[in-house]
């Protein structure tokens, strides 16, 4: 079965937070200096009753690692997060388990600039970024995974970058031969910083499903910024526009005044309840402060919904408003 084959048929988990799991640093380098370590949580989450996996990449990418100064390591730090989650995915045999090729958003902005006394600076080029990111999608679709998931945007030109990188690697991967990257899916999951119910850089909700619809994704969805009860009425926004699959993947409540997260797994069950009862969603998971704990309740959730339940089909609203909006 395809991914996409998959969200046609069910309501889809994906795993909960890697950072939450371990301790603060460059957590992506850990899938090459402590690998048993990142493939036990990934199990730990397969064992939870996850579908869907996400490679310890997040910030597996050349800006980010600079930090590090691991720029060096780039592919194979995306090849070894991928073959690890791959490898607790096919351990499962009571079940088919996905793997995503995680990447996040750095933290530069193309957007906007950086320094206030010059508007029009910019720390970093589209050129630049999209190469960034070229580099990290290539490896992780080398190494097979079954999608690529650009989360937590901040800056929709950042995903642009993103998206333009996955669209160039999968075709040079398709000339090479490896015939398999066809079916290889994007998925791309927006933060909403604040009540505003806008990006970062000031986009709303259905701005951003509108700007990435060109790149026909699987699924678009909000992840991050908020709790689970945040984040209902910008689901029912996005999920009223978006003619593509939907997911959502908060966090365990706000930080509270330690950096930690309060959200307990029957507190994100219960805040979660609306997802369902309106049929807002394709897939749900977690994000920072989140654990397999959690992920276990999401599952027992899904299990329980009535015998009938109908998942959620894609809106046709952008089919039938996006050529009059663009005209």
């Amino acid at each position: 079965m395809t991914l996409r084959e998959a969200f046609a048929k069910k309501v889809l988990l994906l795993d909960g937070g890697m950072g939450s799991m371990l301790m603060k640093g460059n957590n992506d380098e850990l899938s090459l200096t402590q690998p048993d370590l990142i493939l036990d949580i990934h199990r730990r989450y397969v064992a939870a009753g996850a579908d869907v996996l996400t490679t310890n990449t997040f910030s597996s990418q050349r800006v980010s690692q600079h930090e590090y100064h691991l720029e060096d390591r780039i592919v194979e730090m995306n090849r070894a997060g991928a073959r690890l989650a791959r490898q607790a995915a096919q351990e499962c045999k009571e079940r088919q388990v996905f793997v995503l090729g995680d990447v996040g958003p750095t933290s530069k902005m193309l957007s906007m600039s950086e320094d206030v006394n010059d508007p029009a600076a910019r720390s970093i080029s589209f050129d630049e970024l999209e190469d960034a990111y070229f580099e990290q999608i290539h490896a992780l679709l080398g190494e097979g995974v079954d999608g690529i998931l650009i989360e937590t945007i901040f800056d929709t030109l950042n995903a642009k970058a993103a998206l333009s990188a996955f669209l160039k690697s999968k075709e040079q991967w398709l000339q090479s031969g490896k015939a398999e990257v066809a079916d290889v899916e994007v998925l791309l999951s927006m933060t909403v910083s604040d009540a505003s119910g806008r990006t970062l850089s000031g986009q709303t909700v259905e701005a951003f499903v509108i700007s990435v619809a060109h790149a026909n994704p699987l699924c678009v969805g909000l992840n991050c910024g908020l709790g689970a009860d945040g984040m209902t009425p910008y689901l029912r926004q996005m999920s009223a526009c978006a003619s593509c699959y939907v997911s959502c993947h908060p966090n365990a409540g706000l930080p509270n005044q330690f950096g930690g997260y309060d959200d307990t797994p029957q507190d994100m069950v219960q805040q979660m309840q609306p997802f369902f009862a309106e049929h807002l969603v394709n897939m749900i998971g977690g994000c920072c402060g989140t654990t397999p704990d959690h992920t276990a309740a999401m599952r027992q959730m899904i299990d329980t919904l009535p015998s009938d339940y109908s998942i959620r089909r894609p809106a046709a609203w952008q089919r039938t408003h996006l050529p009059a909006i663009l005209a």
